[in-house]
């Protein structure tokens, strides 16, 4: 299917607030109706989940009925991919609605509010905060402690301190592997309630059984399955270790790649430690555990507002901040431009809005959600963002996308996703490309194609016009422009 474009600078020039409804195509009898009663936000993050669910078929055997059955009930964006392939810069991006590229805001270890762009702009927290509603929020929504504490009327467990501390287990690492900080798996010797997830779940809880007098944004940052991958022994039960599937990895599988690719992902690292101590199978299972609890988390926290009086007032949004290798490319964590590091799960039910059972097959991407949640509460989208509302789309699932998904890992290197293809250029000139109708897996590089030039030059329209200087630059640390991988958690 051909993909309809628009330049980047065609669309950020042409969607100004004051056009919002015509712009993103929103309903006028919807934001008439927000004006008398805005709609509640339930806003659910799930930290370093992948497409491993069983709505996007991304691994076989990964048990997530909760997750499966939220998605059934609205529509779930099956090709969603985050603005930057790790913690800090894609929450950043997701919750200013502002690219890394355009805030400088590349790295885990950078503070997003040491960027200029970024301080003058209005997050997503506060945006909703401003227009009357009451915001609450409980475990990791931003990276680090929370940057705008005066849009929060209430954090837990604080401000400072975004989520509970979670027992952990004696005589680590537990994988064997030695020198290996928190890249370990295996289970605690705890109950789930005394998880720190559980007790965030907790809170969620607690909120919505109360009593509100104004809209309410609630956030509920879920930090599982991020590393280490340690929860009670009842998930790692749910996936014997002989029934684990590994992922199919070729062992050729960067030869076709460029050097600074292959750099990134670094086979020597990671995935050579995990085969030599023959710890991927048992990794796999640590992952899928974690998963597996996390979805029993998002379910209680579904199953409270369901019987709430707020169900039918109620908007759903469920993220992953990006997705996560488990030794495909010779790779694991995220730091990649590849499919499985960019992907990520996105779904909304939207009472009056969504419908049962929607699946959007075409891309969509995290830096969407900003302008999206405020199209659907009839708030005025501020001229920072730099996403395309999904309102239209939650309607008409089938609708097409003007443009393809930007995606940035350090400055200078960005991917861009169509519906069939992935475009990648890194600083030094290098390329990838990738033709998703006969190559899901990202297995055979076409860049070097001449039949492909014209795809490559349509998609490289989409590409930033300028890199905005890293924030690690600006504030004398050593920029990430070198850099080939992060281990920051």
């Amino acid at each position: 299917m051909a993909d309809t474009l628009l330049t980047r600078r065609d669309f950020i020039c042409g969607t100004g607030a004051g056009a919002l409804a015509l712009a993103l195509g929103e309903s006028p009898a919807i934001l008439r109706a927000s004006r008398v009663e805005k709609p509640n936000v339930l806003f659910i993050a799930i930290d370093d989940l992948n497409d491993w669910t069983g709505c996007l078929g991304g691994h076989p055997g990964v048990h997530t009925p909760n997750i499966d059955a939220l998605a059934e009930s609205g529509v779930l964006f099956t090709s969603t991919h985050c603005a930057a392939p790790m913690c800090n810069p894609s929450r950043a991006a997701l919750m200013t609605g502002i690219l890394p590229a355009t805030s400088g805001v590349y790295a885990n270890s950078e503070h997003m509010l040491d960027s200029p762009v970024i301080k003058s702009a209005i997050t997503l927290s506060a945006h909703f905060r401003a227009n009357g509603y009451r915001t609450l929020g409980a475990g990791k929504i931003f990276h680090g402690a929370v940057p705008d504490p005066e849009a929060w009327d209430s954090y837990f467990p604080s401000k400072e301190r975004i989520r509970p501390v979670d027992p952990m287990p004696w005589g680590r690492p537990l994988n064997g592997i030695p020198d290996t900080a928190h890249f370990d798996w295996g289970p605690v010797v705890a109950t789930k309630e005394q998880m720190g997830d559980w007790q965030v779940a907790n809170r969620v809880i607690r909120h919505l059984e109360q009593r509100h007098q104004k809209p309410f944004f609630l956030a509920c940052g879920f930090f599982r399955p991020h590393l280490p991958w340690y929860v009670p022994q009842e998930y790692f039960d749910m996936y014997p270790l002989e029934d684990v599937v590994l992922p199919e990895v070729p062992p050729d599988d960067l030869n076709d790649v460029p050097e600074f690719a292959r750099r990134i992902a670094n086979p020597s690292g990671d995935h050579e430690s995990v085969t030599t101590h023959d710890q991927w199978r048992e990794a796999v299972r640590g992952y899928m555990a974690c998963i597996s609890f996390v979805d029993e988390c998002v379910g209680r926290v579904i199953g409270a507002l369901d019987a709430s009086p707020y169900r039918d007032s109620t908007i759903v949004v469920l993220w992953s901040d990006h997705g996560w290798h488990l030794g495909e490319k010779l790779h694991w964590r995220k730091f990649t431009l590849w499919e499985e590091a960019t992907r990520n799960v996105l779904m909304f039910r939207a009472p009056g809005v969504t419908s049962s059972g929607g699946r959007c097959d075409n891309p969509a991407g995290l830096i969407d959600i900003y302008p999206t949640l405020c199209g659907l509460c009839g708030l005025e989208a501020p001229l920072q963002l730099e996403g395309q509302s999904l309102a239209g789309r939650l309607r008409e699932p089938s609708a097409g996308r003007s443009r393809p998904v930007l995606t940035t890992y350090g400055r200078g290197n960005h991917s861009v996703r169509s519906r069939q293809w992935r475009y990648t250029r890194y600083h030094d000139g290098t390329e990838e490309l990738y033709d998703h109708e006969s190559d899901c897996h990202e297995w055979v590089n076409l860049a070097g194609e001449e039949k492909h030039e014209e795809v490559k030059r349509r998609l490289s329209a989409y590409l930033p016009e300028a890199d905005a200087v890293s924030v690690s630059e600006l504030t004398g640390r050593k920029p990430l422009t070198v850099r080939v991988q992060e281990r920051t958690p």
